[in-house]
Formats: structure tokens, C-alpha cells, sequence
């Protein structure tokens, strides 16, 4: 198929995308390769850190997390770091040559409490220190999105993680609608988006696809995806899932690449099995950045001197802070409204048989 990069960005059907990622593989990596060229530099490539600052005890039963309290996990639960301590992980990770953070709270859904007036002052600190900063907290309301954005908050992850169909697969305690609501609140209060998915689950290449499609069809789409593969962890009802291999992460970025041309891939968890030579070959495929550190959350993670290294064997700079935006001034907190919003984020209700058997 030829691959045509107009200024309008076009409308993907399921067939085309299908036959996109049906390519011979040489050919579907020359095509992302080449789209990759035009919209972005081809020997740059962000460094992330993702720092975990609440842990575990989250109510959800999204069948791939080891911070879902329902299950038995070895994972060791921590409230909600200081400051100090956060400010401390985002120097370190920028002395090691990250340009942005991510923080994560293990939270079903953002709440108006003094925990959130103490993420809003995290954002501040790290947003001080010229790094961009990423948050992602669980569902958000407008209000919450506006005073992240005043706080000097970059950009808020919210994923997909699968097609909407195989979504009810995976999760039951809340709906694939309420991740789409929780996008457009960060987007309509000015932040950049990070949404991607994970694949590995058990899922089809359809639903892979049609996850992408999802996101291409947003307006405007993604400035950020993540790709992550399954890190498949005892205890969870996911455990047993075979790793996907490097091809199959290699053809979902080339294909992200290609129906999403202005955004950054992220090549995200499931690296500690891929080889230098397989992570060259996703960034050759269109991958963007990569998260560093020893630690996803709580999953594992190449080394960060590890990643310095694979750079410069492969002759790749870190990308700067702000390379694709510009950094958001700190303004005005428009603060809680004086009622409480209280929107009713959906619970499906149905039962994932595999999730009920892993529950304690």
C-alpha cells in the first residue's frame, strides 16, 4: 500500500489499517520510516521517567494490574510521596537525561481532598524545575483538568488500552466511554494528551487496530501514544499471557506511526525482553521516546545507564524539554468549585470470570 502523508490528516478505515499491518515487514517499516522522516527527527528520541506516587490499593479490576487490591500481588502499597521526595526522583531522572516525568496515582478517579491539592503542589515543583510534566491519576472532571493545567501540568495519560469491544474483556468496573470523557476534559482545559494501550492481553490484531483507529479518530488526535506490551505479573489475572514478540511490537508501532504521523510513539513497558537491536529496530519503525528507569510504576525496567549506552551506539540524542510545545506558565488555581462536582463514572456491573477467580 502506498503511504500518503496530506496535510489532512486522512480517516483510516478497519480494512485499510488491516492491510497496513498485513505488510511484508520490510515494507511496513520503509513506509513508517519514511513517514517518521517528515514529521519528526529520525535520530531523536525523548527519555521519560514515570514515577509511581501512590501505590497500590486501587479498587479497579483491570485484569493486567498488580496495583488492583482485589488481587494477590507482591506489590507493597505507599501513600502519597512529598514533595521533597518527588522533587528529588524528577532531578535525578533529569540528571540521567529524562526531559519529562510522569506521575502515577493508583486512583480509580480524581477527588477533590487535600490529596489532590498535594498532587497540584507535585506539579508545581516539578513544572519548576523545567522538565514536562505528566500525570496519570484516574478519571478527571473538568474542573480537576483546569487546575492541573493552571498548576503547569503538560500533558495527562489516560489509556485506551484496548478496542472498546475487548475492553469488557479486561475491565468490568468501569466503562470505555469515561476513558473517551476523561480526554476530552484534559484537552478541552488546554493539556496535551498522552493515550495509548497495551497490547498482549489476549486480544485480536482487530482490536489492536481498532484501539488505533480510536485514537486517530480523535480531534485533535493524540500529541502522544504509548505502545506498551503486557508485563504479564503473578498474581493478576493475566498472569499466564505469553509475551508478545519483538515483530508484533514492531509492526503496532510502525502502523501507529503511520495513521497518527504527528505524534510521539512511545515505546513503553515490555522492554527488559527486547534486545538493543529490536528497540533499534522500533525506533527505525517511528518510536519516539522511551521511558527510563529501573522501574514502569511497578513494573521492571531497562536500567537508565543501559539506555545511554544503546544511544550511543546508535548515535541518538535525548530530545530537550518542550522540543514539541511550549512549557505552560503556572497561573491562577481556579480551585474546587464551591459544590462538588459529582460525576457518576459508570460500573458496567458484568463479571470477568477470570478476574473473580483471581480475587482474594
Amino acid at each position: 500500500m502506498t503511504v500518503k502523508t496530506d496535510p489532512i490528516l486522512r480517516r483510516w478505515t478497519l480494512d485499510e489499517v488491516r492491510d497496513l499491518y498485513q505488510q511484508p515487514m520490510m515494507d511496513l517499516v520503509f513506509g513508517a520510516a519514511s513517514v517518521h522522516r517528515e514529521h519528526h527527527d529520525p535520530n531523536e528520541v525523548q527519555m521519560s521517567s514515570l514515577l509511581s506516587i501512590k501505590t497500590g490499593g486501587c479498587p479497579e479490576d483491570c485484569g493486567y494490574c498488580p496495583q488492583a487490591a482485589r488481587y494477590h500481588t507482591d506489590i507493597e502499597e505507599n501513600a502519597l510521596m512529598t514533595v521533597e521526595q518527588v522533587k528529588t526522583a524528577a532531578e535525578r531522572a533529569k540528571g540521567l537525561g529524562s526531559s519529562r516525568l510522569c506521575m502515577g496515582a493508583a486512583w480509580r478517579n480524581v477527588r477533590d481532598d487535600e490529596e489532590f491539592e498535594q498532587v497540584l503542589d507535585l506539579v508545581r515543583t516539578v513544572n519548576g524545575l523545567d522538565m514536562e510534566i505528566c500525570a496519570t491519576l484516574g478519571m478527571l472532571t473538568p474542573n480537576q483538568a483546569e487546575r492541573l493545567a493552571a498548576a503547569g501540568l503538560y500533558a495527562y495519560n489516560h489509556n485506551l488500552d484496548s478496542s472498546e469491544e475487548y475492553y469488557k474483556e479486561v475491565i468490568s468496573t468501569r466503562g470505555y466511554q469515561d476513558r473517551l470523557d476523561t480526554i476530552g476534559n484534559a484537552r478541552q482545559a488546554g493539556l496535551t494528551v498522552c493515550s495509548g494501550g497495551i497490547i498482549g492481553m489476549g486480544e485480536s490484531i482487530d482490536d489492536r487496530l481498532k484501539m488505533l483507529l480510536t485514537l486517530a479518530s480523535l480531534t485533535p488526535q493524540p500529541e502522544s501514544v504509548p505502545i506498551n506490551a503486557l508485563v504479564a505479573v503473578e498474581g493478576t489475572p493475566l498472569e499466564d499471557q505469553q509475551q508478545v514478540n519483538i515483530f508484533e511490537m514492531v509492526r503496532m508501532i510502525a502502523v501507529t506511526r503511520i495513521v497518527m504521523p504527528n505524534c510521539t510513539v512511545r515505546l513503553s513497558a515490555g522492554r527488559t525482553t527486547m534486545s538493543p537491536e529490536g528497540q533499534a529496530m522500533c525506533f527505525l519503525a517511528g518510536a519516539g521516546s522511551i521511558f527510563a528507569g529501573d522501574k514502569l510504576l511497578t513494573t521492571p525496567n531497562p536500567e537508565a545507564f543501559e539506555d545511554l549506552e544503546m544511544f550511543n551506539a546508535l548515535g541518538l540524542r535525548p530530545t530537550a524539554p518542550y522540543a514539541k510545545g511550549k512549557k505552560p506558565s503556572i497561573t491562577d488555581d481556579p480551585g474546587a468549585p464551591g459544590e462538588k462536582t459529582r460525576i457518576k463514572w459508570s460500573r458496567p456491573g458484568h463479571k470477568i470470570e477470570r478476574n473473580e477467580a483471581k480475587r482474594k
